[in-house]
């Protein structure tokens, strides 16, 4: 099988509950809570595995909550390699508000990793010599964001292809990383660009990335409208497949890992989208913080 290794440089212990309603001042009698291993990269890594990939995550790892991301992983049997950091990691918090329907995200921002730290985990990929890497998530606190830039070039050292999906700072920071896949949104394609774009002038905004030396290909992520695909010699939308969703969380990185898990397999990357969008509407239907189920991609990507 095909390895596909995936870097969170940022990890989470995501932790979800449910009220009737959020109102401010007043305790807040919750549901039980429920714990999964977040962060993207981490996500990504669990459907990977869930769809039947070999995968492998690694990630940094501190205090209890590192402990338990381990625990929850190794118990969902998805493979590990966590490398231990003096910080410890960081928690997000869901809420549903169940008399509204409405979802609460609390992320905070984790832990500082030292040179040493960064320098163990990026190491670790080039010793895995995977066939894909894909790095996905958010940069812990003061981590330069040129590192992206700098996990392309071992990626290229080591003849693995670099799937990146992240924001802000360190999306920016990868123009030039010649990376092999950039899965932005609609927000983040009009961030780095600077302005509002059309639709009509989406396709031309992603060319743009790819000239800039982002990615070779672009799949931009663009909600209820479906995704756009723009690679050497590509260009073709692909509409959302309907559902009414539950939780839009980890939507995304289920989407880059079922891409990934399809172009492993040998498919071509117009059928790899489809099963990705396929995989991404599955997680839609889930609640809280689960991820995609198997048959229930099937069901999407055949329907």
């Amino acid at each position: 099988m095909t390895l596909i290794a995936t870097l969170t440089l940022n990890p989470a212990l995501d932790v979800s509950t449910a009220v009737e309603r959020v109102d401010h001042t007043h305790k807040l009698r919750c549901e039980a809570p429920r714990y999964e291993a977040g962060g993207g990269g981490i996500n990504v890594a669990r459907v990977v595995h869930t769809l039947g990939g070999e995968t492998l995550a690694l990630f940094p790892s501190g205090g209890p909550n590192g402990a338990r991301i381990e625990a929850l992983l190794r118990e969902a049997e998805v493979p590990v390699r966590a490398v231990p950091i003096a910080g410890v990691t960081r928690e997000s918090f869901t809420v549903d508000e169940h008399a509204t329907g409405l979802q609460y995200r609390f992320v905070l921002p984790g832990p500082v990793l030292s040179d040493d730290e960064l320098e163990a985990l990026l190491g670790a990929i080039e010793a895995l010599t995977p066939a894909y890497v894909v790095a996905s998530g958010s940069l812990p606190p003061d981590c330069d964001p040129a590192v992206l830039k700098r996990l392309a070039e071992d990626c290229r050292r080591i003849g693995a292809r670099l799937v990146i999906d992240t924001s802000g700072p360190a999306l920016a920071a990868c123009e030039g990383a010649h990376a092999w896949l950039l899965k932005p949104s609609e927000r983040e394609l009009e961030e780095l660009a600077g302005r509002a774009i059309p639709e009509a002038e989406e396709a031309g905004a992603c060319q743009d990335l790819v000239a800039r030396g982002f990615a070779e290909t672009i799949v931009l992520s663009l909600g209820e409208r479906g995704a756009l695909l723009v690679a050497d010699g590509v260009e073709r939308r692909f509409p959302a497949i309907p559902v009414e969703p539950l939780s839009t969380v980890g939507a995304g990185d289920t989407m880059v890992a079922a891409l990934v898990v399809a172009l492993a397999d040998g498919k071509p990357i117009e059928d790899a989208v489809r099963y990705g969008m396929a995989a991404a509407a599955a997680t839609l239907t889930t609640p809280a913080s689960e991820l995609a189920r198997r048959e229930d991609v099937e069901r999407f990507y055949a329907g």
